[in-house]
């Protein structure tokens, strides 16, 4: 099937002011547009996937501003409207007295035909997940989903839609969705609950959710799909790696915990005592990481995929892409035998032990200082084809320069920290960086060792054990090793300095 691309264009240009309008319409690639952006003050510009165009020389306005507002849909509490019967979408910028001083209105399309790379994966019955950069297709797949196994294989699908994205805006859904029913949900807060709602009033066979990134969410996931409803969702996060790192999401996934084993046990298996395994089934059977348009990789089997991880082993994933005919190509990529240290950065082989940074809008004496208090050891290169870490700012990677935008399309693994902060960066380096020791351990190892050693000690009559300060997700981790101990814990500390304390009531 060829690809077919609906955007009701015109329905966006009729709500923009005629002297941003006119010149927007000469454009020779306005079938390209991506978003027109409106700030007060500003000159209004037009973005399209290589260029950026001033519309006009004069600066918006307030009345420019509410004339745009006016023929909109009303703003939700994620500051997005819509035009009815469209899938355009227009967020808001506010000011601190909640009025509105910034548009950025975006070109939705639907676009017929996205899912032929994974379609077979879905007509399986079983709940895929998409994951995926921003901008690179997740929601357009989403709804060409939906459209599929309502209509080719009539099935009984209901979309939670919660800023209508996937089924546009008003009271009538877009006929991209097919004959798919969509959920509107009022508020960002209340997603979890309308997608449990959808399967206890209206007996769906498939719910289609975007965007899954909270616990309840998360929860709300595994309780649809333990009835036996096919869940197709997307959710944070490019990879499957990202989402075991996440404590929040990784539940999707099956969970993850610490085990201890027994002296026997640990031996036969040549672990130490405390591993990590996971919890229980993935709540997703098949993840679907979208790399580009018309390619992803696949991870067939997901609870076979986390256990590979967790023990170090190597695990194969399946590139599908389209060729230029249109037809389907697969490619079974057997893993390279090398042993993954389980980190939030992946970056740890037995080969390289220390990441290469490649540093983009960090303060570069900043973070050598805070290395140099934790004594730890940097290895900083100067061009990003010999890193396997980009570290950059949030603010950088809002604006997307093209350092980051070849980082991404190089499959680099990219770091973001908030802000260039001293306890940012500390916080930096106890997440990804290998803790320097003869034995060369990793951070997870000697976490759950010194947790283990504190649990001995506190069992044998030391009245409590204070732990070297770590993330949170380790942390949390050495809360469940107390906790399998009947003992108590508790976090202490602020910043980079927080730690579990463990004791006895």
């Amino acid at each position: 099937m060829q690809k077919v691309i609906t955007d009701d264009l015109e329905a966006l240009l009729d709500i923009l002011p005629p002297h941003i309008r006119q010149p927007l319409c000469q454009q020779d690639d306005i079938s390209e547009l991506l978003e027109v952006v409106l700030d007060l003050g500003r000159p209004p510009k037009a973005r399209f996937p290589h260029q950026e165009v001033v519309l006009n020389s004069k600066e918006v306005s307030e009345e420019e501003i509410e004339y745009v507002v006016s023929r909109i849909g009303s703003f939700g509490d994620d500051n997005r409207a819509g035009i009815e019967r469209t899938l355009h979408r227009i967020s808001s910028i506010l000011n601190r007295k909640r009025r509105i001083v910034g548009l950025t209105c975006r070109v939705g399309r639907a676009v017929f035909g996205t899912i032929k790379v994974i379609e077979d994966l879905v007509e399986l019955g079983k709940s895929v997940l998409l994951l995926g950069r921003p901008g690179v297709g997740k929601t357009t797949m989403l709804r060409e989903v939906a459209r599929v196994l309502a209509d080719d294989l009539n099935k009984r699908v209901i979309i939670v839609d919660t800023s209508n994205e996937i089924a546009g805006d008003g009271d009538i859904p877009h006929p991209a969705i097919g004959h798919a029913r969509r959920m509107q949900v009022t508020t960002p807060s209340k997603q979890h609950a309308v997608m449990i709602e959808a399967v206890e009033n209206h007996m769906p066979e498939v719910i289609i959710i975007d965007e899954i990134g909270t616990e309840l969410e998360a929860q709300a996931a595994r309780t649809i799909a333990e009835r036996g409803v096919q869940l197709v969702g997307t959710a944070h996060g490019n990879t499957l790696d990202n989402l075991m790192m996440n404590p929040t999401l990784a539940d999707l996934i099956g969970g993850i915990q610490t085990v201890t084993l027994g002296d026997e046990e640990a031996k036969r298996r040549g672990t130490q005592k405390s591993i990590l395994e996971r919890m229980s089934p993935p709540t997703f059977s098949i993840v679907v990481e979208i790399q580009d348009w018309d390619k992803v990789a696949i991870h067939p089997d997901v609870g076979e995929a986390v256990d590979s991880i967790l023990r170090g082993q190597p695990t194969a994933t399946e590139i599908r892409w389209l060729d230029e005919t249109g037809e389907v190509r697969i490619e079974r990529r057997e893993p390279v035998t090398t042993t993954k240290v389980v980190t939030k950065s992946k970056l740890l082989t037995k080969e390289n032990n220390l990441p290469k940074l490649y540093l983009f809008g960090v303060n570069r004496g900043r973070l050598e200082q805070g290395a140099k208090e934790m004594q730890l050891s940097l290895d900083i290169v100067n061009n990003p084809n010999l890193a396997n870490l980009f570290i950059t700012t949030k603010s950088y990677y809002r604006r997307r320069p093209q350092k980051i935008k070849d980082a991404e399309a190089a499959n680099l693994s990219i770091y973001v920290l908030k802000s260039n902060t001293p306890p940012q960066i500390r916080h930096l380096l106890n997440t990804i960086y290998p803790i320097e020791s003869t034995d060369k351990a990793d951070p997870f190892k000697i976490a759950l060792s010194e947790a283990e050693e504190a649990v001995s000690q506190v069992m044998s009559g030391q009245e409590a054990i204070e732990l070297s300060p770590r993330s949170a997700y380790i942390r949390r981790l050495q809360h469940l090793i107390a906790q399998r101990n009947d003992l108590s814990s508790q976090s202490t500390g602020k910043g980079p300095d927080r730690r579990v304390r463990i004791y006895k009531e």
